[in-house]
């Protein structure tokens, strides 16, 4: 039997906090705390619609390789605006060693288990901008026991759904939720991916959200049609993005619209979604109180990563 996994923490220079907000917001304590995957994301940008790729032979394309992996996505993004932690697991190999420095350059603290082989994604980004992704978790789904002094000083915990759909990182992740509960943190979830509900369906992954009891859920519009969130919210606060469309918050019992202020066309939303959470969580914790503001700062970051990418493929 294998031993342990080895255990990596990569303190970096933290975020300044900032200044205590108004009566009742999240002042302290002030870090946002982020599990699940760290992943490289091999990307290939096609000039074709998908329906327009030619089977079974070459089909010209440029490809990118970086960091990603929806939690060390938000981590990355919000690690410049609030002291940010990540937790997770990465192989033992160079691209793990890699992935890990990357992730610290951006501010954040890294807590990560070693071993096995670091997992990828094969994003597939065609002439529209839409993304087509092909996962292998690896090392990233074997997240094992989190201690819970790495959860101290958490205002908020996220965790993309990702995490919650296979042991043993499930099981790690509840019981982190139940310390994170019992030192006073909120819990976000990221609902992910539309064929997590598929392949769940509606009620078995509503109930699987639910043994969490978030106080957090965020979704995109397809997640949340398939959910019926606008109907059946799960989280006192729920956020709808609705890409350049208003996004959709439940706020004191009632859906308010979040316009997109300048929406910008993107040619790869590959990130944006997870630079919306960043954004949002981070404005909570900074002291924001109004949810329609945080929203707009979710907003104001995914547009930044959309800028990112439209400049990469410039160049």
């Amino acid at each position: 039997m294998a031993g342990p996994a080895r255990l990596t923490v990569v303190t970096a220079e933290p975020a300044e906090p900032a200044a205590s907000g108004a009566s009742g917001a999240l002042t302290a304590p002030s870090v946002l705390t982020v599990i699940g995957d760290l992943l490289e994301d091999i990307v290939v940008h096609t000039a074709a619609a998908t329906a327009d790729w030619q089977n079974a032979t070459d089909n010209s394309a440029r490809i990118v390789r970086r960091r990603g992996g929806s939690a060390a996505n938000v981590a990355a993004a919000a690690g410049s605006a609030v002291p940010t932690r990540f937790i997770g697991r990465v192989g033992d190999d160079a691209v793990g060693r890699a992935l890990v420095v990357d992730l610290a350059a951006h501010g954040v603290e890294i807590h990560v288990q070693i071993e096995g082989r670091t997992g990828a994604v094969l994003v597939v980004v065609d002439g529209t901008g839409e993304r087509t992704m092909f996962p292998d978790r690896a090392a990233a789904a074997e997240l094992d026991s989190i201690s819970a002094q790495w959860l101290e000083g958490t205002a908020i915990v996220h965790i993309p759904a990702y995490g919650l759909v296979c042991d043993p990182m499930a099981r790690s992740i509840h019981a982190a939720v139940r310390d994170a509960r019992r030192l006073g943190s909120l819990i976000s979830i990221d609902v992910s991916a539309a064929s997590l509900i598929r392949t769940a369906g509606p009620e078995g992954f509503t109930s699987m959200i639910d043994a969490v009891h978030p106080d957090i859920v965020l979704a995109n519009a397809d997640e949340a049609a398939l959910l019926d969130l606008e109907r059946h919210p799960l989280a006192d606060i729920t956020v709808i993005k609705r890409g350049p469309d208003p996004a959709l918050a439940w706020i004191d019992g009632r859906w308010v619209a979040v316009p997109v202020r300048d929406p910008i066309e993107a040619v790869d939303t590959t990130g944006a979604g997870d630079a919306f959470a960043a954004g949002f969580l981070a404005a909570l914790i900074t002291g924001t109180t109004d949810t329609a503001a945080a929203v707009i700062a979710g907003h104001r970051r995914a547009r930044e990563i959309l800028e990112g990418h439209r400049l990469a493929a410039d160049g």
